[in-house]
């Protein structure tokens, strides 16, 4: 009886603890369950965007633009703001491109910056390098208010990779532009010339279209004031590199190098080729009459489509010619938004940089300045095929995309690009050699770069 009695007892207390058991189970269960659901809320606490705005946000948009380019980008704003309950957007425009990057700097250093403003990528390293812009990385990712892949991988690719530092984005492209070549097509027939393509047919068409025409004479070719301060494009299309951006060697007095510099400087000395001068830019010798070949920024189309049709300039334009290579610059500013907003304004900012840069807006904004349309599904929009159609000189930019290249974003680089070219125009005013020029362009590049 007695060993029966113990038999029962062990079978309960088994009982007992199997029971226990399985409640401490379940419990650990639980808890890991918990756990889990806790760290993946703090894992989207942590890669989301967590502002709301529930307020009034008003912030600065440092810019700029003139002419018909602000009145486009005012358009845009406007209709940005009135879909908008709490964010306002108020644009400032801080005049040159100069201007803005010094105002810029010194609101920096009076820790009084705006909330996003326009930047050239090299403006941008040296924002970087003082903690000044905001890594717009978790915003473009961010599940709510992000793009999908689809929609990042719709901006043209290298306006994406002009944008990304070290992997993360810091700006998105806005006024993205490149060279063109206009041409007088009333000349180019007279002279039984086709649109030049090469750098000899560009160097004949120069040589026989400067002639007199109603008296007066004409040049051949035009070319920017700032044709030395962009002087990576003949070099590149000569087969050389003009700085390489991550070893920062600079690489101007090469064979490649002179060779460009021999090209341009040659047209220059013989009579064939003039830069605007006085005038400033090129696109008003070009209207006159003056010059019968001009290359010249895609977004100076509408500063020649609108005094062209006063003077009855029969014009167009094509791709830039090419040297040992097809190379064009693609140029133009991006935005970007500072650290030192609040977090409601930088994701009022990120709200309007999308809104900026979406297919219909990017389409418009090309559409009435030359820029050019930074998505591709803008590109092959139907708005935007209808409007090349009407006017398919807005057209030729995009076709240089494969031929693309950006300037070395390193920083500084503007104050090296001014250096270089104060010694190359010493050139084409003939007071230097092409060697000294080359000679005293690196010396000047290599001081700034500490080389």
């Amino acid at each position: 009886m007695k060993k029966l009695l113990l038999l029962m007892f062990a079978a309960v207390l088994a009982v007992v603890l199997v029971a226990c058991g399985n409640e401490d189970s379940e419990s650990a269960s639980a808890k890991e369950e918990g756990d889990s659901k806790a760290e993946e809320k703090t894992t989207e606490n942590t890669e989301g965007i967590g502002t709301v705005i529930d307020s009034p946000v008003e912030i600065e948009f440092w810019h700029a633009m003139s002419g018909d380019h602000e009145k486009a980008l005012a358009k845009i704003t406007d209709d940005f703001n009135a879909s908008q309950e709490n964010i306002t957007v108020k644009l400032v425009n801080q005049g040159s491109y100069d201007d803005l990057s010094q105002k810029v700097m010194a609101a920096a250093k009076a820790k009084n910056l705006p909330v996003l403003s326009q930047a050239y990528e090299d403006w941008i390293t040296e924002y970087l390098e003082n903690d000044l812009v905001t890594d717009l990385t978790p915003y473009v990712n961010d599940p709510k208010y992000g793009w999908s892949e689809d929609e990042l991988n719709d901006i043209v690719e290298i306006f994406r990779q002009s944008n990304t530092w070290d992997g993360k984005f810091y700006a998105m492209p806005f006024n993205k532009s490149t060279r063109i070549m206009f041409y007088n097509k009333d000349y180019l027939e007279e002279a039984g010339l086709e649109v030049p393509t090469t750098w000899d047919e560009l160097r004949t068409a120069a040589e026989k279209l400067t002639m007199e025409k109603d008296g007066k004479k004409v040049v051949g070719l035009g070319l920017e004031n700032s044709v030395t301060l962009e002087f990576n494009q003949w070099v590149e299309q000569a087969g050389g590199e003009y700085l390489d951006e991550e070893s920062g060697e600079f690489k101007l007095n090469t064979p490649e190098g002179k060779e460009a510099l021999e090209f341009v400087n040659g047209m220059i000395q013989d009579g064939v080729a003039r830069t605007a001068g006085e005038d400033g830019y090129m696109s008003g010798p070009f209207t006159r009459g003056d010059v019968a070949l001009y290359i010249g920024s895609s977004a100076g189309i509408p500063y020649v489509a609108g005094p062209a049709e006063e003077t009855g300039i029969n014009w167009s334009a094509a791709v830039l010619p090419a040297g040992k290579e097809a190379a064009t610059p693609f140029a133009g500013t991006n935005v970007t938004i500072f650290n030192s907003a609040t977090d409601e304004e930088k994701l009022a900012a990120w709200e309007f940089t999308k809104f900026l840069i979406n297919t219909e807006n990017t389409a418009y904004w090309a559409s009435k300045t030359g820029y050019l349309p930074v998505r591709y599904s803008a590109l092959e929009s139907d708005a935007w095929v209808k409007y090349k159609e009407e006017n398919p000189v807005y057209g030729v930019g995009e076709q240089q995309f494969d031929a693309g290249f950006y300037d070395p974003r390193v920083a500084g680089a503007n104050e090296l690009k001014n250096a270089v070219a104060k010694e190359l125009d010493k050139v084409l005013l003939g007071e230097a050699t092409v060697e000294e020029g080359l000679e005293a362009a690196q010396k000047a590049a290599d001081n700034i770069l500490g080389n």
